[in-house]
């Protein structure tokens, strides 16, 4: 069974439907970039597919054993929470909330895992540091490493290189590829940047006219990818 399946979905707010009769699947240690313009609905697809807002209609299928709890999650920032007064401590370790239950306090097991995230992305040097006082790649490796507390299993990025300087993102993405090729965790990215997605991802999921889902290579063939082109998507 896959680790995601979408089946017919259909998406949106209060009723009115941005995306409909959307179907992919996402195999355990697949790199799936969802593509589109502004407004298409990558955002609303990544929180229906989180529990974040309920679907329209249709079904989304996790395999055995997966569930939201369980999914690492690096949402877009906002200016308020770039300014967030939190020790780097702080913040990694709150992403093992999820599997404290009812307990108000993070066991030894929780800390080490925590420990361990901060190590694997080289940011250990600023366990004490504010949060907001960071650069934006520095932020964005101390939240990568809050959902990788989440996570050993598949990973939602919206946009994560967003507003960092170029070798802040060639950075990112190379501890995206790490994570994905050496530790076999799976990755869903929402990218703008086209040329980073067909370098770096297995699959590639546009959402559009047309919708298109399959590999990237079959994607450099599809329409999709020269009708994207045409209204504006970056060249190959």
């Amino acid at each position: 069974m896959a680790l995601l399946r979408c089946e017919h979905l259909s998406l949106g707010y209060d009723g009115n439907s941005i995306i409909g009769d959307l179907n992919f699947s996402v195999e355990s240690g697949d790199y799936l970039c969802i593509v589109g313009e502004n407004g298409s609905g990558k955002s609303t697809l990544m929180k229906t597919v989180l529990g974040l807002l309920p679907p329209l209609s249709g079904q989304i299928r996790m395999s055995d054993g997966l569930t939201q709890k369980q999914i690492g999650y690096l949402p877009q920032q906002t200016s308020v929470q770039k300014d967030f007064p939190a020790s780097v401590w702080e913040i990694v370790l709150s992403g093992c909330q999820g599997g404290c239950g009812l307990r108000p306090f993070y066991n030894r097991s929780e800390k080490e895992k925590a420990a361990s995230a901060m190590e694997r992305l080289h940011i250990s040097n600023l366990s004490g540091s504010c949060y907001r006082e960071l650069s934006g790649g520095q932020q964005q490796r101390v939240l990568l490493a809050r959902a990788l507390c989440a996570t050993e299993t598949l990973l939602f990025l919206d946009e994560p290189v967003t507003g960092l300087d170029p070798k802040a993102a060639a950075d990112f993405y190379q501890m995206i590829e790490k994570l994905n090729q050496e530790d076999k965790i799976t990755v869903i990215m929402i990218s703008h940047d086209m040329q980073a997605a067909l370098r770096y991802a297995s699959h590639i999921l546009h959402i559009g006219e047309p919708l298109f889902f399959g590999t990237r290579q079959e994607y450099l063939e599809s329409n999709a990818r020269r009708s994207f082109a045409v209204k504006g998507g970056a060249p190959v």
